[in-house]
């Protein structure tokens, strides 16, 4: 009787097969296990999005110029306004619903934006870039002169499509209109003169 033998350096191709497909499946749970094990060393978008600060530098800014960051999830407008702009704020007070910015200070103006410009520095303005009636995003309307949907006499600013609400170049609401406040102004601090850290206050 014959007996065919297999030698000690061979493996049957059945069991080669199967130690492949074990090897490469532990390969692929070890992966599996450490991905999330090293990703807990990185902030996470949403732990970015919950609130952590947001550092800009507005060095390259030129006036009449706007920049757009996100802070929160939520647009963040940085406009460097010029000298023509700053000083048209104050003549139209009159149009606005509420000029000096007392209406829900804590909620939409920190005490440091109190003011005419409602900014730190009379040519930033930073505020959110969120309409206060129902949560659409206002658009652009910087130059001053008559543009559909806005009065003749429009000195700039900025017109929510939605339902349209007019904001001044302050960001403060002009009477009459669905939004019922002003664009907040998220806390907001300078580190140097070209440097805002948006998102945080302590040091203004």
């Amino acid at each position: 009787m014959s007996e065919t033998s297999v030698g000690p350096g061979r493996i049957d191709s059945s069991k080669r097969t199967w130690l492949i497909a074990s090897s490469c499946a532990g390969v692929v749970g070890g992966v599996a296990t450490a991905v999330p094990f090293v990703s807990t060393f990185e902030p996470s978008e949403r732990a970015k999005a919950a609130g952590a600060p947001v550092e800009v530098d507005i060095g390259a800014l030129k006036p009449g110029e706007k920049v757009t960051v996100e802070w929160r999830g939520k647009p963040v407008w940085i406009l460097k306004r010029t000298p023509e702009q700053i000083a048209e704020l104050p003549k139209h007070d009159g149009e606005l619903a509420d000029p000096q910015s007392k209406r829900h200070p804590d909620e939409f103006t920190p005490k440091y934006a109190q003011n005419e410009h409602r900014s730190i520095k009379p040519d930033v303005l930073v505020v959110v870039g969120i309409c206060t009636h129902l949560g659409c995003s206002p658009i652009d309307k910087l130059q001053a002169g008559p543009q559909p949907s806005l009065p003749a006499d429009w000195q700039g600013g900025f017109l929510c499509p939605c339902h349209g609400s007019t904001f001044d170049l302050a960001g403060r609401v002009f009477k009459n209109k669905p939004a019922p406040d002003n664009l907040p102004v998220p806390p907001h601090m300078y580190l140097s003169d070209t440097r805002l850290l948006i998102g945080e206050d302590k040091k203004a």
